[in-house]
């Protein structure tokens, strides 16, 4: 019996606002559940239920050790291998994780989505494909206040000072250098119809040639 190749890694990153959940999400609609997996990168915030909930706020959720990269390259390198994960659930008003966890299917495309998958050498070098998602700051800041306000449970003073004390410094120090290691830089975000046409057919082509079964 042929083993079925390794599965097609495609990274997203770009600043936070800049529309690269949308291309993201707009990919794996594109190609269907049954033919690709998305992990995003903020399921992957480390669990800080062992602080007090005034040092959790303060704590700098824009740099790269807030995350739990290991775990995300773990959870990627299964996913190649065949095998399920059960991706973390991250409450992002208490900053704590979910008791619960998402099953997560291998399949022939995975996507990884997030502010720093292209900053870790590690996560890098399991991808097929590299996307930065290249936005005007002021789009960007627009969008994280919408956000962080709507589905965050943030305000807006609070939004304002995490943007100046970590935010906008760990993007200039992490995010925007990791632009370097891009394949392919997306301007506009989720509304370059052409850039994610273009980026689908080449996918499709990868996915026709996936053995069935």
């Amino acid at each position: 019996m042929t083993s079925k190749p390794r599965p097609y890694v495609i990274g997203v990153a770009g600043g936070s606002g800049s529309g690269k959940t949308t291309i993201a999400r707009a990919l794996a609609e594109g190609l269907g559940s049954a033919s690709c997996a998305l992990i995003e990168q903020d399921c992957y915030y480390r669990d800080l239920s062992h602080m007090p909930f005034e040092e959790r706020v303060a704590t700098n959720f824009d740099h790269p050790d807030s995350i739990e990269l290991p775990l995300l390259v773990e959870h990627v390198e299964a996913l190649c291998s065949g095998r399920s994960v059960d991706v973390p659930r991250y409450d992002f008003e208490h900053h704590v994780r979910d008791a619960l966890h998402d099953r997560l299917d291998p399949r022939p495309v995975v996507i990884i989505e997030g502010i720093l998958v292209l900053v870790d050498s590690a996560l890098r070098e399991r991808m097929d494909l590299k996307l930065f998602v290249d936005t005007a700051p002021d789009l960007r800041v627009m969008r994280r206040i919408r956000r962080d306000i709507e589905h965050r449970g943030r305000s807006f003073d609070q939004i304002r000072r995490q943007y100046y004390a970590t935010v906008r410094p760990m993007h200039l120090a992490f995010v925007e250098p990791s632009k370097a290691h891009a394949d392919v830089i997306i301007p506009e975000g989720g509304h370059n119809r052409v850039a994610l046409e273009l980026i689908l057919g080449r996918i499709r082509e990868f996915v026709r040639e996936w053995p069935a079964g």
